[in-house]
């Protein structure tokens, strides 16, 4: 008969009050070292709110640029005809009126790149005098074209109708080339395109379309035809247009018949692109670049709580000792450091939204723009910073469960 087996002593428990207990008192034990800890959760989840809310205001802004820029334009070229009666130059003399009489158009029109001849420099002082002048493009254009590019000018003027129609000439220029050839109106300065000077009565500092016409030297188009000819086929004239918004596409499809109805393949109307698809290509771009920063910023904080809390277990090696010698399993000392760097990563979650919150909206108001952040980046955050605490603190509390009681309490 065997003998009756001794009774085995009850196993310890830990109830979730003590494990909230246990992990309240071990944060606030050491309150400097846990608001270094969660320091880094907070610069994580900060850094990916104000990522995630920077790419949704910058998203925003592409929007109206989109809309206010690249869906006002549309660009008519003359494709050149086979027809006998084709002429160099399809534009009709009034281009600029017929355009401007359809509804929606604000500003149009015509313009080429006068062919020169390798003699042919642009300098601010005559052949002969030293100057050797640089290679320019001349732009010929018709007034319209300066309207519709939406000029910046930072001295004098644009020349207008009456420039064009007496074939005038003057010349508007970009203030890098000014300041490259030293031009200022102070002086009443003119340009030398080769032999014919030009009087230059504007320098535009910046422009909404067609940006190489501040590269350029802009002359009246009657001035170009009677110096060096009009357009050829090697260079043929454009027209410019700037339309209301939402009437581009209507415009591209309008200008053709009314340039020239017996002549519709004269024509070739480029429309805006579809600033849906353009704006959504941008932004893809925008969200996996800012995403993939964001990430990155949390693998930081991670690594930096892991190692915080990995030299905490080593410090608290003679205390975890202490608990397994009085009944404490392995599984409770996990627990307990699993709650600790838990707690810590969701309070660093919190204080990292409110951080990145703010950050957003101020820079949005230092920019003038509108700040937009999605809802659930603002629901996410904390709990990303719950999951990144309690991924981090994984190793250290593995390791904080294997610590032996005889080992711990030599020590």
């Amino acid at each position: 008969m065997r003998p009756p087996r001794a009774p085995r002593g009850e196993r310890s428990h830990l109830s979730r009050r003590d494990l909230l207990s246990e992990c309240a008192a071990g944060i606030l034990q050491r309150p400097a070292r846990s608001a270094l800890t969660a320091l880094g959760t907070v610069l994580g989840v900060g850094t990916f709110v104000v990522v995630l809310g920077l790419t949704a205001t910058t998203s925003s802004q592409i929007d109206s640029r989109f809309n206010e820029l690249t869906a006002t334009q549309v660009t008519v070229e003359d494709t050149g005809g086979e027809q006998p009666e084709y002429l160099a130059n399809a534009f009709p003399a009034d281009a600029d009126r017929r355009i401007e009489a359809l509804n929606g158009v604000r500003n149009a029109g015509v313009y080429w790149p006068v062919r020169l001849t390798a003699e042919e420099l642009v300098s601010a002082a005559p052949p002969g005098t030293g100057d050797e002048g640089e290679r320019t493009e001349v732009v010929a254009a018709s007034p319209g074209v300066l309207e519709a590019a939406g000029p910046d000018l930072e001295q004098g003027r644009i020349f207008d109708a009456y420039h064009d129609r007496r074939g005038e000439n003057v010349a508007v220029i970009g203030s890098g080339l000014a300041a490259r050839l030293g031009i200022t109106l102070e002086t009443a300065p003119a340009v030398f395109v080769g032999d014919h000077a030009f009087t230059v009565i504007g320098i535009v500092a910046d422009v909404e379309r067609k940006a190489d016409l501040l590269l350029s030297v802009v002359v009246p188009r009657t001035t170009a035809e009677r110096i060096w000819g009009g357009p050829d086929s090697g260079a043929r004239a454009q027209m410019l247009i700037a339309t209301d918004l939402g009437a581009a596409r209507q415009i591209a499809s309008e200008a053709p018949l009314a340039l020239d109805p017996a002549h519709l393949e004269y024509f070739k109307a480029v429309p805006p692109p579809d600033p849906r698809g353009l704006r959504g290509s941008v932004t893809s771009d925008l969200d996996e670049l800012f995403m993939l920063l964001a990430g990155i910023c949390l693998v930081i904080g991670a690594v930096g709580i892991a190692n915080t809390t990995l030299v905490a277990v080593l410090e608290r090696t003679g205390e975890i000792g202490l608990r397994r010698a009085l009944g404490a399993r392995g599984r409770h000392i996990t627990l307990q450091f699993l709650a600790e760097s838990g707690a810590l990563g969701a309070l660093g979650g919190l204080v990292g939204t409110s951080i990145g919150t703010v950050t957003v909206v101020a820079m949005a108001v230092v920019r003038d723009w509108t700040p937009v952040i999605h809802p659930a980046t603002v629901v996410a955050a904390p709990a990303i910073g719950l999951v990144t605490g309690v991924l981090a603190g994984l190793y250290p509390a593995w390791r904080a469960s294997r610590i032996q009681p005889a080992e711990a309490l030599r020590r």
